[in-house]
């Protein structure tokens, strides 16, 4: 099957932003907990990062669903990671591979014969925050893009989560989090600019135990910038931790390079 080389860009990029869907024999689904009303936000946060897990590398199959409300389409790819250090990607027969470590971005087309090969103001551009590798991998583990211990929060209870404010706006966007009560893992992230028409919202739909790891289950993010929407699901498969990994990623030759406006 030929794909775009816009889809394929988005699916490897925007997919990398996506929290992961494990899906294998030994996974249970885990149910909704109750919520504690009189917990405080800080409790809330505590129990968050004491859920943290530690693990070498990641690897499986990642399926994309994406829809931009012209088109939908899918597609399947390999997915391997290593902790804090590298995110690999790569789609059927290697048409596209995508190569991120904590100081490049670099991903490559092998329809239309372009590569990019920079830093990450690519994939801040095209989420509209700014990013780096720890908040790219924390996104991929259902971890808040952003430390929840920098901030003050207020919390409420929606739609059976503990929901987390900042006491205190930001300058340059909002942000809002739900974590739900029974692992106090993510149940939804949002970051957003109304001026800019900027909105990017994810939601952790179920958990998951694999063996001894409590992991994302069913994801959705949006992306909203201006007049264009992104709809997006990933889903994991035959996922494995701490395999000895490899990551092949050299740049054809003759391949011309993306520059970014």
């Amino acid at each position: 099957m030929v794909y775009s080389f816009k889809r394929l860009q988005k699916w490897a990029l925007l997919g990398i932003f996506v929290v992961l869907v494990f899906s294998c024999k030994s996974t249970s689904v885990i149910k909704s907990g109750t919520v504690d009303e009189n917990m405080a936000a800080k409790a809330v946060i505590r129990n968050h990062y004491y859920s943290h897990f530690n693990f070498k590398t990641l690897s499986g199959k990642m399926r994309i669903d994406y829809s931009d409300g012209e088109s939908t389409q899918s597609v399947s790819v390999s997915f391997r990671m290593e902790k804090d250090k590298a995110i690999w990607l790569s789609a059927p027969l290697g048409i596209v591979k995508a190569y991120i470590t904590p100081d490049r971005v670099s991903f490559y087309n092998k329809l239309d014969n372009e590569y990019f090969d920079g830093n990450f103001s690519y994939l801040s551009q095209l989420l509209g925050t700014d990013l780096n590798f720890q908040k790219v991998q924390n996104l991929l583990l259902g971890e808040p893009l952003f430390d929840l211990r920098d901030e003050k929060y207020t919390v409420e209870i929606a739609n059976d989560n503990y929901q987390l404010k900042p006491k205190k706006a930001g300058d340059l966007f909002k942000t809002l989090f739900q974590i739900e009560p029974l692992n106090y893992k993510m149940a939804a992230q949002q970051l957003s600019q109304t001026w800019e028409k900027r909105l990017l919202e994810i939601n952790y739909k179920n958990y998951q135990k694999v063996n001894k790891w409590i992991l994302p289950g069913e994801i959705e993010i949006l992306a909203v910038d201006g007049d264009n929407t992104n709809n997006i699901t990933v889903e994991f498969r035959n996922m494995e931790f701490n395999r000895a990994l490899n990551f092949p990623y050299n740049i054809p030759n003759g391949f011309k390079e993306i520059v970014l406006n």
